[in-house]
This record gives C-alpha cells, sequence and structure tokens, in this order.
C-alpha cells in the first residue's frame, strides 16, 4: 500500500512527512501486550529484560506510541507464550481501517473513550482475574463466580 503523502493535509504531517501521533493497530497491538503482560503477573521491567529493553520502551509500545516491529512482536509472543495474532483479536473494524489522527486532529490514546469502554482492558479486571484462578480449589472458586454473579445481578436490579 502506498501512502499519498502530498494528498493529506500539510499540518497533519510531522517534520519528516509523516503523519503525527499513534496509529490505533499500534494502541490496540500495545493494550494487548499490556494485558497479556499483566495476566501473567509480569512487571514492564521483567519483560524489557527479555527483550533487552528499557522499562520506559515497553511502556511506550504498550502504550503504541512506539510501533512494534515485526521481528520484536515475535519475540514478545514467545515471551509472553501467546501467537502473533493475539495481538489483533477483537481489533474492531474502525482501529485497522483508521488514521492515525482523529477527526479532531488529536492523536487517540490508550485512555480513549473506547479504551476506557473495554473492561477488559482495565488493570482491575486482569488483576481480579489473575486473583480468581489463583484459588485452587475448584469448589471455592465456583462460589466465588456464583457470588460475584448475584451481586451483580443486585445491581442491576437497584439501577
Amino acid at each position: 500500500m502506498v501512502m499519498n503523502l502530498a494528498a493529506e493535509p500539510p499540518e497533519r504531517r510531522g517534520r519528516r512527512g509523516r503523519r503525527n501521533g499513534p496509529h490505533p493497530v499500534d494502541i490496540h497491538v500495545g493494550s494487548r501486550v499490556r494485558m497479556r503482560r499483566t495476566l501473567l503477573g509480569m512487571s514492564q521491567e521483567k519483560l524489557g529484560d527479555a527483550l533487552s529493553l528499557t522499562f520506559q520502551q515497553v511502556q511506550k509500545y504498550e502504550r503504541g506510541a512506539n510501533r512494534i516491529g515485526s521481528s520484536r512482536l515475535f519475540e514478545i509472543s514467545r515471551i509472553l507464550d501467546v501467537p502473533i495474532s493475539f495481538f489483533f483479536e477483537e481489533m474492531s473494524a474502525e482501529v485497522a481501517a483508521a488514521g492515525p489522527l482523529t477527526d479532531t486532529g488529536e492523536a487517540p490514546s490508550a485512555e480513549s473513550e473506547e479504551f476506557q469502554r473495554d473492561p477488559l482492558a482495565k488493570r482491575e479486571t486482569l488483576e481480579l482475574v489473575r486473583a480468581y484462578y489463583r484459588i485452587t480449589d475448584p469448589r471455592v472458586r465456583k462460589r466465588v463466580f456464583e457470588l460475584t454473579k448475584s451481586i451483580a445481578a443486585d445491581q442491576s436490579k437497584s439501577d
């Protein structure tokens, strides 16, 4: 796919002729890296060490500020024990088709409305899932599951 930079208004391009802001696909892939890393209980520093990078570089990947190259994504998939396709799962058609800038001319962020609406992207959800699966007794785990569903149902009725 060839990009025609001349067709894009100059104010939407950076100094080197590239578009400004992270691409929504980079944000999505980064959020999936963060989700999997958190589910495994791995710190950014530990992932960085495994990749011979600083934790700051891992942060940039997870925010989508820096694009993850194919060979690096391959390494990450092996470290996090997931297929490469994992990083592209659950990507909306809008994200897949979007350009790096929103209609307002601002770069989307990992804290965008879409990101905040996704309960699976929240750290609290990931920590809850990890804690849930640390319960070794299947009967206790099932009771916690039923209790959580019951509380949620009661909340829905009162809303």
